[in-house]
């Protein structure tokens, strides 16, 4: 069966959730030969073997970790052409569509960014993205050279499909630009507890109807009692009551989680578009008339300052 390279996403050998998803649209189509870089990227072996993955090439050369981006692409590049795939999938973030683009452009490629589905086709893979806004649905295909696709989290399961997962070293020659640009000090992100935004299965929204830092801390519990991501309008970040990193949004992050709840959200298209491919769209606003009413699911029409307390105490009770 033809083979699909999948870039792994994981730290120190801890692999992230949207590696496993890719897993699971890559066995759609081939058979999955993944491709785990840098510190620890033996130890991911046994949990991408359990997910599908039928080789894993590794490499640990220092530059991974001492330079920006280009390393990666030129270990990547190595392996399109030790493996000959019949695709390439890369988890879509800021990093990992810089890689695919990177690569795409060295084998001559077509380039699929941010799909939310894959299937196999006649002419090869389909992949279906969302487009003006998450408005649309589009299905594409790549019509040159071996398709280059970043895909969303949260857009397939993770389904455990256990493979031999062998191992091979990854032979690497790195071209002069792989050391352009060095990384000279990194500063580690304040843990909140809480999932990372972009890969959350739920996420709970502030917006301007928020009014203030301080009442964060509503939109702050109820996630908390749901094991969910905190996430925010730019209207509540621009007007500094929650970091710009939790922004929702066109200018912000895209996320497509199973639950998305918006409070006092008024539903720009801006917001929208980060948020519109969330399975299921639950809003509470205290304006019948808001926009966000057109999109969602449930709506609550109310006060999120007496809706959203009860809420969570009721959330709270359910669990014990």
């Amino acid at each position: 069966m033809a083979e699909v390279l999948v870039y792994v996403d994981h730290v120190d050998g801890a692999v992230r959730k949207p590696t496993l998803e890719l897993l699971t649209l890559a066995r759609r189509i081939g058979d999955p030969v993944a491709v785990a870089l840098g510190e620890g990227g033996e130890a991911t072996a046994g949990v991408l073997a359990e997910h599908g993955a039928v080789r894993v090439l590794t490499s640990q050369a220092p530059e991974f970790a001492q330079y920006l981006v280009v390393p990666k692409v030129d270990a990547l590049h190595a392996a399109f052409q030790a493996v000959s795939p019949v695709a390439v999938l890369v988890p879509s973030s800021a990093e990992g569509k810089e890689i695919a683009a990177r690569l795409a452009v060295r084998t001559g490629s077509g380039l699929i960014t941010d799909a939310i589905d894959l299937e196999a086709g006649a002419e090869g893979p389909v992949a279906t993205q969302s487009a003006f806004a998450a408005s649309f649905t589009t299905k594409s295909r790549v019509s040159k050279g071996v398709p280059v696709i970043t895909v969303k989290p949260n857009s397939a399961p993770v389904e455990p499909a256990p493979a031999a997962g062998v191992t091979e070293p990854l032979e690497v020659s790195f071209t002069a630009a792989a050391t352009g640009t060095k990384i000279v000090s990194r500063t580690p992100r304040e843990s909140t507890g809480r999932p990372e935004l972009t890969e959350a299965a739920i996420v709970v929204s502030g917006g301007r109807g928020v009014n203030g830092a301080e009442n964060f801390a509503i939109i702050e519990a109820l996630a908390d009692s749901l094991g969910a991501a905190v996430g925010a309008s730019r209207a509540a970040v621009d007007a500094g009551w929650y970091p710009h990193t939790n922004q929702v949004g066109q200018t912000g992050k895209s996320v497509s989680p199973q639950l998305y709840i918006a409070s006092g959200i008024s539903g720009a298209i801006q917001h929208r578009a980060g948020m519109q491919t969330s399975k299921t769209i639950v809003a509470i606003n205290k304006d019948a008339e808001a926009p966000i009413f057109d999109l969602v699911d449930y709506g609550v029409v109310g006060d999120l300052f007496t809706v959203v307390p009860q809420l969570t105490e009721e959330v709270q009770t359910r669990k014990g």
